[in-house]
């Protein structure tokens, strides 16, 4: 339980900072250009708000668990007092003026955004006047265009608002990974440096790897590790058409198949890992090992006499005897030793290894962070961008996950290293699904103002409320099936 809190609390966290920025660089563009901001919202509110705050005369009036602001608009009447009705007998609305209200009411004082917290976790909001959006505001829509309005300026301040949400993405991506290129260096491994080797799946075997090759370039590029989800030494091998590897002091090329990755994704396997020995670095107190006698510092070499020379073959021998004792050889101080030991139901026995990976570290000045942190998160954007396009295949589209899956990326422990470097890849990700050409994203905005653009003419307003409304439908469902699958796996898997 205590894992899931703090992995939801980094979640929670980490999605707050990248909501409160992307809406505000909405917020900034549209004030910059005169454009009047109604509400900006971090989390959705529906029907009432944890707070609400406004600045009216000079002052800030602040409610806190109110509901929320009813639109500004009431059931039209005729002549006689008599509700107007539309085609289907529903009542008719139109817009109210600013004038009809009290003073002590917040919608009068509609030049003053109304700033807020709501109660749902699931993203922000920040409403433009004038914009037809999530909000679905068709009454305000129906009304002549006023000078304060989004709809009233030039195509080009409109791009601008629109892409202000991405622009700040990018911006705090790339700041975040410059701040910790300049607290924690920029950490890699080179992959020609590994002693060891790698570990290969079955399917990279199949293709001609072989346990203990050392990965030196792809595509004539050597091979990094910078322990980033897509700028991994993986990305780079699994996206090559050919692979230099130093196998028994002789360089070979490995051709790489075009589906190589959907292989991968078929049988659901990874490609590669390090080959490291099994040196006990920590023990769980009153873990198996502990009990049976091992310290720190042990070189696990054989369990009931196989030789397990690589973690990976240890894990794999160990996993075999669970629920049983098996006698382990091990080498303390030069000297080779034996001791028996218990074996958990989940085949371990309470040990952490020592990472013998020989890890890189380059340190930038305060100034100097700046463009290696530009270049990191280029490069990641450059990387996600690359495997975005397996999405579209079946075995892509059955490994999305939700909120769920985006949790379990957040390290069980708090670590702002960890927090940070997930918070930038949220970042770039958000700045990329934002500007998709979909309707309800800013993508789909920003399409239907360049065809503006070109055609020096604007598309039909019902044409856009309903281009919103099938955008809104299309990521609802979205979201379901992703955190449909994130249940799924949980339940079944």
């Amino acid at each position: 339980m205590e894992t899931f809190l703090i992995k939801a609390i980094q979640l929670i966290l980490s999605l707050s900072i990248l909501v409160i920025v992307h809406e505000y660089g909405h917020y900034l563009f549209s004030r910059l250009f005169n454009i009047r901001v109604e509400k900006f919202y971090m989390f959705f509110n529906p029907t009432f708000s944890i707070v609400r705050a406004k600045k009216i005369d000079g002052k800030w009036r602040v409610k806190f668990f109110s509901k929320n602001t009813p639109d500004m608009v009431r059931e039209k009447v005729d002549l006689d007092g008599r509700p107007v009705l539309n085609e289907r007998d529903k009542p008719e609305f139109e817009r109210m003026a600013a004038s009809d209200l009290d003073n002590e009411d917040w919608r009068k004082h509609e030049d003053a955004t109304e700033w807020g917290v709501g109660w749902l976790p699931l993203g922000g909001y920040c409403k433009i006047s004038g914009m037809i959006d999530e909000s679905m505001d068709k009454e305000q829509m129906k009304l002549p265009p006023k000078p304060w309005e989004f709809r009233s300026k030039p195509a080009w301040q409109r791009l601008l608002v629109m892409t202000g949400g991405v622009i700040f993405n990018l911006i705090l991506a790339f700041f975040i990974y410059s701040m910790i290129i300049f607290t924690w260096g920029d950490n890699y491994v080179s992959l020609k440096n590994v002693p060891m080797g790698m570990e290969f799946s079955e399917t990279a075997k199949d293709v001609g790897f072989k346990d203990g090759d050392i990965i030196l370039y792809a595509d004539g590029k050597e091979v990094i590790d910078r322990f980033d989800i897509v700028d991994n030494f993986i990305s780079q091998v699994i996206e090559a058409n050919k692979v230099t590897v130093l196998r028994d002091g002789r360089e070979l090329e490995i051709a790489m198949p075009t589906n190589f990755v959907q292989k991968l994704m078929e049988e659901k396997q990874g490609f590669a890992g390090y080959r490291v020995p099994t040196v006990v670095q920590d023990l769980e107190k009153g873990g198996e090992a502990e009990k049976s006698g091992f310290i720190a510092g042990d070189s696990l070499v054989a369990i009931n006499n196989v030789v397990t020379p690589t973690f990976p073959d240890f894990r794999t021998e160990l996993d075999k005897y669970k629920n049983s004792q098996v006698s382990m050889d091990f080498y303390r101080n030069g000297k080779r030793m034996s001791l028996p030991v218990n074996v958990s139901d989940a085949g371990t026995i309470g040990i952490a290894v020592k990472n013998f990976v020989p890890t890189s570290t380059d340190k930038y000045s305060f100034f100097g962070s700046f463009p290696a942190g530009v270049k990191f998160g280029l490069r990641t954007l450059k990387g996600y961008i690359a495997q975005f396009k397996y999405v579209f295949t079946k075995e892509g589209a059955s490994s999305l996950g939700g909120f769920g899956a985006i949790g379990n990326f957040f390290p069980p422990i708090w670590d702002w290293f960890a927090f940070w470097k997930m918070t930038a890849f949220l970042s770039v990700i958000l700045a990329f699904m934002n500007i998709l050409p979909i309707p309800a994203l800013d993508g789909g905005h920003v399409m239907f103002l360049l065809y503006e653009v070109v055609t020096r003419r604007k598309p039909n307003e019902r044409f856009m409320e309903y281009a919103q409304i099938i955008g809104m439908i299309f990521l609802f469902g979205l979201l379901i099936y992703v955190n449909a699958n994130d249940l799924f796996k949980a339940i079944f898997k």
